[in-house]
């Protein structure tokens, strides 16, 4: 007994000095545990002692002289500052800032041999994402031959090398006590000298990274610090649990972060995949928050919620590690739960991207304080107890994967063993086209690219099935290589699933989000095939001031399907060239050397007449070339106004565009994640300034300045009937009102849009729950929802708002809401196909429900007019294939009516 307390006075200071004396008591009981092995009767005795001193308040823990007492007798680098002693107060008594987080880490990486630093980039708001990499001296002088051998991992080679471990933490922002426990383990395991840690550090090398969403993070820190006081309120209606809007759970651009790893739209998540991939880790823990009333998860997740392209071995290593952090929990008393709630489904997520790559991700969640002290169901949360339990699981989690090392690394050597071998004499794979544009082939060749998925261009066009797949618009993929299971879960379609509960989107088929055709099965020829992009002749002139067009040239036109003819357009008008719209499609005659041929132009195909008021020819084609090079857009000359079929350059069907001056309504009862879709579209695909103004102004300004008012999903709480009639008088002055989803019930109940949406209640209806059991409850609410599938449209390709557009067009649906038959002539510009369901789940009430439906319309008003959509059609910015949609109706809505 006395040398348990002796050791208790120890080891406690070391704790105490990053975490509260709880999270002091925890480690001490780890550390007696684990590596003296103590019976259960020692530590009965143990946890009398601790009751002995409960009473000791933080501040007489982390006295100073007291600290320096114990400092001298414990087995630690005295060279390393703790948190603690760094910040100047405990660590959790304040929320800390990312620059804080990084300063710390330099502090580390400066006083320890083990720590050294790497990066994973700069977030938008130039927050640069720190990792520790901490391992023994000996490995951080090899690191670079380390990293050498992690970059053949996916080679399927034996492995020898040590375990790669990867602790990631709060990528959502307000979720902050996995970075706050980041700093606490990456302290101690700078400053440990205990045989177990040591080891570690000889065996494995250990990445900690604090903060996923630095500009997220920092937000959620300024509201919980600014509203906390010196006695900790814990009513759940406080202002420090009730956030804002924008929380802090998103990034910069409202986005959630752990969402993004497919899609890398978001600077973050491109640096922390290069990251991934650098590395190629092992194992990776994935720390997270979830509401108050819940207590502790980690995975497994329901197993039959398992993605079918996830090894089996996969969830029988995540379950033997999930044995640590039973038993790490089990110590302290902390309640747990696990296989239920959360899945293994979209490979999206930091706990499921790495299961499609060759290493075992875990998903951790603590019940959340979302401030200091919160109360809940099952007593007050804590921010100090949130930190001590993803202390515990971090620690659970490198004595898990040291002790699994060699089944981890043989794991992963066998994940890529059989993927990597291509057949010698011909490679199979898919084709890909994006038609007529060249920008939607390359996004979909950097995305390919920045998974590691390797790809080829063409070197001349290739025929199948009636169409052609150019150089410009076309690459091929070949389906055996290193990142084949990745590859096929991006192309994915299945319809039918065990468990019809789904924690996100049931499907992410990139080629309906990219509008994609794709034959797969295709055998090209090697000498087909290069690395090289191919570029419009004109754009290899490269960096010539000189505009590539004959003198004789009397307008240049661009076809509407390029994606990015929208930001062209937009930098020339707003240059004050004039640039007009086709309303109907046409052709031209073209000769190249001793060739001519037609050129066809669909509708919504923009004219820039060379012959302008107020500009010289010279100028046009200046602004023009410059506009050119920057969205790398394919501009054709044409010397005659005459067309070889549709209609003639100096028909009134060529409408001169506008200058736009878009304003999105956002603030409370607005879908953050909606809004900042449409502000990231604007802001980063068009370059065009948007407006960001709070439902609540709009009473109280001038609307008149905006051309367009975009609203999203939402129930517009903030806005009342006033607002409404000076919305519908906007329109009837010739303002545009863009709306989806929500916003589209709002203005109908109010009577600006004529066109009423099916409610709610209606397609509760559709659902029969006789003869169903009270276990039958959760499966038949999971029938009712819609977490997103992607559906096809039939598109009037005639009607502006679809110009550009193919026949057909697949959206993500995620909200039960269509309109009901709609009589007013010429308004529907898109219907739900008859048999709409392209992958993913759906309940064949809904199926039913919504085919032949409209989905998209336009309803004019007085000079104005309302565009209606019962999707969202910018789906995490990654629905490509759609964006054009929200192009038309700024550019050509109200004019092309």
């Amino acid at each position: 007994m006395d040398f348990i307390a002796c050791f208790y006075w120890r080891i406690l200071p070391l704790t105490s000095m990053v975490m509260p004396f709880s999270l002091g008591n925890f480690l001490f009981v780890m550390i007696l545990f684990r590596l003296f092995r103590f019976s259960w009767f020692n530590l009965g005795l143990f946890a009398t002692c601790c009751l002995l001193f409960n009473g000791l308040s933080v501040a007489e823990q982390l006295e100073p002289s007291r600290l320096e007492k114990a400092m001298a007798h414990i087995q630690l680098d005295k060279r390393i500052e703790s948190p603690a002693a760094f910040l100047g107060y405990p660590l959790g008594e304040w929320h800390l800032r990312h620059d804080q987080i990084n300063y710390y880490l330099k502090q580390l990486a400066n006083q320890s041999l083990r720590v050294s630093l790497d990066s994973a980039g700069k977030s938008f708001e130039a927050r640069d994402q720190l990792t520790a990499i901490i391992t023994s001296d000996k490995n951080q002088r090899n690191l670079a031959n380390i990293i050498e051998q992690r970059s053949l991992a996916k080679q399927g080679l034996p492995q020898n090398g040590p375990v790669v471990i990867w602790l990631a933490y709060s990528i959502h922002g307000d979720e902050a006590s996995g970075a706050h426990a980041a700093l606490a383990l990456s302290y101690y395991l700078a400053a440990s000298q205990e045989p177990w840690v040591q080891q570690l550090l000889e065996q494995a090398v250990v990445m900690i990274t604090p903060s996923q969403n630095p500009d997220g993070f920092d937000r959620f820190a300024t509201w919980a610090n600014n509203h906390k006081g010196q006695v900790l309120v814990t009513d759940n209606q406080h202002r420090e649990h009730s956030q804002d809007w924008p929380s802090g759970r998103g990034n910069h651009y409202l986005a959630d972060l752990n969402r993004d790893w497919l899609f890398l739209r978001h600077k973050a998540s491109q640096g922390r995949v290069a990251f991934f991939h650098k590395w190629q880790p092992h194992y990776v823990g994935d720390f997270h928050e979830m509401w108050n009333n819940q207590s502790y998860f980690f995975q497994p997740g329901v197993a039959d919620r398992v993605y079918p392209l996830t090894p089996p071995a996969n969830q029988e290593l995540t379950e033997k590690l999930a044995n640590y952090h039973r038993s790490a929990l089990d110590e302290v008393k902390q309640v747990y739960f696990s296989g239920e709630l959360f899945d293994d489904f979209f490979y999206g997520k930091g706990s499921t991207y790495p299961d499609i790559n060759g290493s075992i991700g875990v998903l951790f969640e603590q019940a959340s304080a979302r401030g200091q002290a919160q109360a809940s169901a099952n007593g007050i949360v804590t921010f100090q107890s949130a930190i001590a339990n993803h202390f515990a699981t971090s620690i659970s989690s490198l004595q898990g994967a040291l002790t699994l090392k060699r089944e981890l690394l043989n794991y992963q050597s066998a994940f890529f063993s059989e993927k990597n071998k291509q057949p010698i004499a011909r490679i199979k794979g898919r084709l890909i086209r994006a038609l007529n544009d060249t920008a939607r082939r390359d996004e979909l060749a950097n995305l390919l690219s920045q998974h590691q998925i390797e790809f080829q261009y063409l070197t001349k066009s290739l025929h199948h099935a009636g169409k052609e797949y150019r150089p410009l618009d076309s690459i091929f993929v070949a389906d055996n290589q290193a990142q084949s299971s990745l590859l096929e879960a991006l192309f994915d379609k299945r319809t039918e699933f065990k468990d019809t509960t789904f924690y996100d989107i049931s499907t992410w088929d990139i080629q309906s989000a990219l509008a994609l055709d794709v034959v797969p099965n295709v055998s090209p020829d090697v000498d087909v095939l290069t690395r090289q992009p191919m570029l419009y002749h004109h754009l290899q002139l490269g960096d010539s001031d000189t505009p590539p067009w004959p003198r004789n040239s009397v307008a240049l036109l661009i076809n509407w399907q390029q994606s990015n003819a929208s930001g062209f357009v937009n930098q020339l008008v707003n240059q004050g060239v004039q640039v007009k719209f086709a309303k109907q499609p046409f052709s031209i005659k073209q000769t190249q050397g001793q060739q001519i041929f037609s050129r066809e132009f669909v509708a919504g195909s923009l004219q820039i007449p060379l012959k302008q008021s107020g500009k010289s020819v010279q100028q046009v084609m200046q602004l023009t070339w410059q506009a050119t090079k920057d969205w790398q857009v394919d501009v054709v000359a044409t010397s005659t106004s005459a067309s070889l079929s549709g209609i003639n350059l100096g028909s009134d069907s060529f409408v001169t565009i506008k200058p736009v001056q878009p304003m999105i309504i956002s603030g409370f009862g607005t879908d953050p994640f909606e809004v900042g879709e449409l502000w990231y579209h604007f802001d980063q695909t068009l370059k065009l300034p948007v407006s960001l103004v709070n439902g609540e102004q709009i009473n109280d300004i001038d609307l008149s300045r905006y051309s367009h008012i975009f609203m999203t999903e939402g129930s517009f709480s903030s806005m009342n009937e006033v607002s409404a009639r000076k919305l519908g008088q906007y329109v009837i002055d010739g303002g545009v009102i863009v709306a989806q989803k929500g916003a589209l019930n709002w203005l109908n109940k109010r009577n600006v849009l004529r066109h009423e949406p099916q409610s709610s209640r209606y397609y509760e209806k559709l659902f029969n729950s006789d003869q169903l059991n009270f276990n039958d409850k959760a499966a038949f609410k999971a029938k009712q929802h819609i977490g997103g599938a992607i559906v096809n449209l039939n598109l009037d390709n005639s009607h502006p708002l679809t110009f550009g557009l193919a026949g057909t067009l697949s959206v993500m649906k995620n909200k039960p809401l269509a309109f009901d038959s709609v009589n007013t002539p010429f308004t529907v510009a898109a219907h739900y196909q008859d048999k709409l369901l392209v992958s993913g789940y759906m309940a064949q009430e809904y199926q039913r429900a919504f085919a032949n439906h409209p989905a998209m319309l336009v309803e004019p008003k007085g000079r104005g007019a309302i565009v209606a959509m019962s999707d969202n059609l910018l789906f995490r910015n990654f629905w490509l294939g759609s964006e054009k949609v929200y192009a038309n109706a700024l550019f050509f809505i109200p004019t092309g009516l």
